[in-house]
């Protein structure tokens, strides 16, 4: 509502209806493509954790820890995660400018898609576009590679 109201409050009162239903659509539409993407991020992500068993595994035990209680990952484990990211950043490499730009403002620096935008200089669907292929073009080089994190 109040993006109805910022954005299309100089507007007729019989189109509101409609520009609402419009606003209300792709606001839920976002919402759930934010979310499918970072659902595959934090699995991504997640793998970089040993797990010992699958039904204990807790994503809370993942968070850093700052009184040093936590176990270091074995040599195996530490050569196994630092040649998965070594990978992950070749496959970054091979991305078109604008996608890598996108994509690790979007989801390294953590930006919205409004600032991102801004720091691109293009739209907010550029940015969407950007990002999408980005995910789908490094999901195809590492399953190239066969590392599948999905």
């Amino acid at each position: 509502m109040l993006k109805l109201a910022e954005r299309y409050g100089d507007r007729p009162a019989e189109e509101f209806p409609l520009l609402f239903q419009r606003i209300l659509q792709n606001t839920i539409r976002d919402h759930y493509r934010r979310q499918k993407v970072r659902t595959f991020w934090t699995t991504l992500f997640s793998s970089f954790t040993p797990r010992q068993e699958e039904d204990a595994f807790d994503p809370l035990d993942t968070l850093q820890d700052d009184g040093n209680e936590s176990q270091p990952a074995g040599p195996e484990e530490s050569l196994a995660q630092s040649q998965l990211v070594a990978e992950i950043e070749k496959a970054l490499g091979k991305l078109p400018p604008r996608q890598r730009e996108a994509f690790l403002l979007r989801y390294w620096e953590e930006l919205d898609t409004a600032e991102t935008a801004a720091v691109m200089g293009c739209s907010e669907g550029s940015v969407k576009t950007h990002c999408s292929r980005a995910t789908h073009a490094l999901s195809a080089i590492l399953r190239e590679k066969g590392i599948d994190l999905s």
